[in-house]
């Protein structure tokens, strides 16, 4: 039998069985947690925010309009001087006010369009940081369904042994009352006994927390769980082409580099506050009783050209623009961290499924040898050539490597999809699940160019 074909046997064994549920699969795990994960949608709604950032950068373009108004009463009394004809006026008007100013800027220093590409970058880096999100999301998914496995796998291993001990245990009573061991062996017996029942208790506890991490990952109680066979077709033949695709395709590394576009164009904008401003405006207004004067009107309309040529304004703008520089020194070097990070994480789980391709063949074989070992240790008691210590030694021994080969072949299924994790190829694309893949290009178009309404393209 091949080797690929052998993985799996020890969990499939075990396969947990809560319910009359129908059985779910490594694939329908990870499709719910791609489609209902709360992180996953928490970072789809960040990207969709951060879309909204495009048409606010693109604001600086398009004219201004405000309409300011303004009605009441006025009471006004004219008197002549001294020495003139004495006469009096007296006026009661209602004075109104309205006018239309439009301003639009022709020119801002280039400030506008460096804060379009910026927020065009910054959607870009939320899109890393979404991919991150969901690749890590089913790299847990996979994990905790393959700790589901194994903790089930262990406890019916651990639950198993407590029976035979329980009979060994029986057995070594009733040959010290027939005078043919002794009271030690009996206690050994029942000290093992109590040993496997303790493990019984942590095996228990050590599956509902495993299965805690499935429901809160993967939104569902995992009923009937079906074995998992590793992803390692999907992955590069070599650890150097591994880290060279992790180098170029890991969501971190690709959202560093959109991140040095950002502070790239933060430089850029601060810079434009140092160059001149030029904008053309535009109002009309019209006046009805002005100047307390019963029915003398005003009517305006006028086109002005502003030109504004920052001098100095204390300093800041200069600082900003240092402080700028400095963001972009760290967003540069934030991209080798990330660099490094994804080579080692790329190292780390390649090495993890190679170790744990070579465990799985040692500990089949121990295990089989362990269990020849045992029916040998158990014929030889039998006759007296081996003491009860021997068979229980024998016993925990082969226990000890079941679980050894279960952990095995769990390290290796989890490797697998940490390796894929790593060069940032575990989407819901690449491993075909059967979902609607989210496209955030979809909320973009949407928004990119609207310039008027509240409500967001889903009606909210």
């Amino acid at each position: 039998m091949r080797r690929s074909s052998i993985v799996g046997l020890t969990l499939a064994t075990y396969a947990l069985c809560l319910g009359p549920a129908a059985a779910e699969s490594m694939s329908g795990a990870l499709s719910r947690a791609y489609s209902n994960n709360p992180d996953v949608n928490q970072a789809r709604a960040g990207v969709r925010a951060q879309d909204e950032t495009v048409p606010g950068a693109k604001a600086g373009w398009l004219p201004k309009v405000n309409a300011q108004g303004s009605i009441g009463h006025q009471f006004t009394r004219n008197t002549n001087p001294p020495g003139a004809a004495a006469r009096e006026q007296k006026y009661l008007t209602d004075p109104t006010t309205g006018s239309v100013t439009l301003t639009q800027t022709l020119f801002d220093g280039m400030r506008t369009a460096n804060s379009v590409d910026q927020a065009e970058s910054g959607v870009l880096a939320a899109r890393e940081n979404l991919r991150g999100s969901e690749i890590s999301t089913l790299g847990d998914a996979a994990t905790f369904y393959m700790d589901v496995l194994r903790d089930t796998a262990v406890l019916g291993l651990r639950r198993n042994n407590v029976k035979v001990l329980q009979v060994q245990l029986q057995q070594t009573r009733d040959r010290f009352h027939v005078g043919e061991v002794t009271r030690t062996d009996v206690a050994q017996a029942e000290s093992s006994l109590a040993n496997g029942t303790a493990d019984v208790a942590v095996a228990e506890a050590r599956l509902q927390a495993s299965m805690a991490n499935y429901r809160r990952v993967i939104g569902v109680e995992p009923r009937q769980l079906q074995p998992a066979q590793p992803i390692e077709k999907l992955l590069p033949p070599s650890l150097d082409l591994a880290v060279a695709t992790g180098l170029s395709e890991n969501p971190a590394v690709i959202g560093a580099l959109h991140q040095v576009d950002v502070a790239e164009d933060q430089v850029k904008i601060n810079e434009g506050a140092l160059l001149p401003q030029i904008g053309v405006q535009a109002q009309v207004q019209n006046q009805t009783d002005a100047q307390g004067v019963p029915g003398y009107g005003i009517y305006t309309a006028s086109v002005v050209g502003v030109l504004n040529v920052p001098i100095y304004q204390g300093g800041s703008e200069y600082a900003q623009v240092r402080q700028s520089k400095e963001k972009l020194s760290q967003a540069r070097l934030a991209v080798e961290t990330q660099r490094y990070k994804v080579r080692s994480d790329v190292v780390t789980a390649w090495g993890n499924l190679q170790s744990s391709r070579a465990a799985i063949t040692s500990f089949q074989a121990a295990v089989k040898a362990a269990e020849i070992a045992l029916t040998g240790v158990r014929e030889e008691a039998k006759v007296g050539q081996r003491t009860t210590l021997d068979v229980l030694n024998a016993e925990q021994t082969l226990l000890n490597t079941r679980v050894q080969l279960v952990q095995a072949q769990h390290d290796r299924v989890v490797a697998s999809y940490s390796v894929m994790a790593a060069i940032g190829r575990l989407t819901a694309r690449n491993l075909g699940l059967g979902v609607v893949a989210y496209d955030p290009n979809h909320h973009y178009d949407q928004t990119k160019n609207r310039f008027f309404g509240l409500n967001t393209p889903d009606g909210r």
